[in-house]
This record gives C-alpha cells, structure tokens and sequence, in this order.
C-alpha cells in the first residue's frame, strides 16, 4: 500500500479511472468545491456534473467531465466516484465545455418536465370542471346535454 489517494471513476459500462498514489482530488458538490488528500475523513455526497481534477505523484494535472454522480472516500484512502457517462481527459477547458453542455441539458430536461407537468394538470382540471357541471347538472334535473332532465 502507498502513502496517496486510490482514485477509482466509472461509469455503469466501464471503469475509467483506477489509480494508486494519487496525491489531491478536487471535486464539487451542491455545497461548493472541495479538495481532499490522503488520510480525509469518510465522506459520501453526489455530485452535480463537473469536472474532477486530480494531481499525480509527479504532479501532473488529470481532469475527468462528469454527467454527476456519487462520490466517496473511506479509510482516508479510497475514492471512488460512480455517475452515467464521463469523460477522462487532460484538456481542461474541452472538458469544461462538455459539463455546461451537459448541464444545459439536465436543465431542459427539467424544463420540459416542468411544461408537460402542467399541462397534464391543467387537463386534469378541466376533465374535473367536465364532471362536476355535469354533476351538479343532473342533481338540478338538468340534462348536461342542454335539456331538462324530465
């Protein structure tokens, strides 16, 4: 066993990631950024997408674009981060491009969500103002077809 970090990234359908002797992560959850080094306390969050920086023993930089996920690390040691796609590379600024891409998508898919949401409500309602004229209609000894109910 070494003195760094074992820094672990996959996705469901591959492993990308899987290094000894990591010397920082640096990573961003909904709270802010955050760097961890050897001997961190355990930690579990989820991360937005991002990009995941880490520095080697010869101190090269290494960044990884992450749709978001879940990150870990226990016994001060083991880092592990699981999210659906990712990319592994070492040209931030690509990489950072890619993550606002992706978040432009989450944030349309929420929209759309949203728009079809409400539309379904407002279907909902009008089905029920439907029912409860008709309703109240019929009580009165009116026919909803315009009539009376004789």
């Amino acid at each position: 066993m070494t003195g760094g970090l074992h820094l672990l990234i996959s996705t469901p359908s591959a492993l990308l990631v899987d290094l000894q002797d990591v010397v920082s992560v640096r990573a961003e959850d909904e709270s802010g950024s955050f760097g961890l080094l050897p001997g961190h306390a355990d930690l579990l969050t989820v991360l937005p997408a991002s990009v995941i920086r880490w520095r080697d023993r010869d101190g090269a930089m290494h960044y990884c674009a992450q749709s978001g996920g879940v990150f870990s690390i226990t016994g001060g040691r083991e880092i592990r981060v699981a999210c659906r796609q990712a990319t592994v590379g070492d040209d931030l600024s690509r990489l950072e491009a890619e993550v606002q891409t992706m978040r432009a998508a989450l944030s349309d898919t929420g929209r759309r969500s949203r728009v079809e949401e409400m539309r379904l409500h407002a279907n909902a309602v009008r089905q029920l103002t439907r029912l409860l004229r008709a309703d109240a209609g019929s009580a009165n000894g009116i026919n909803p077809a315009g009539g009376l109910g004789l």
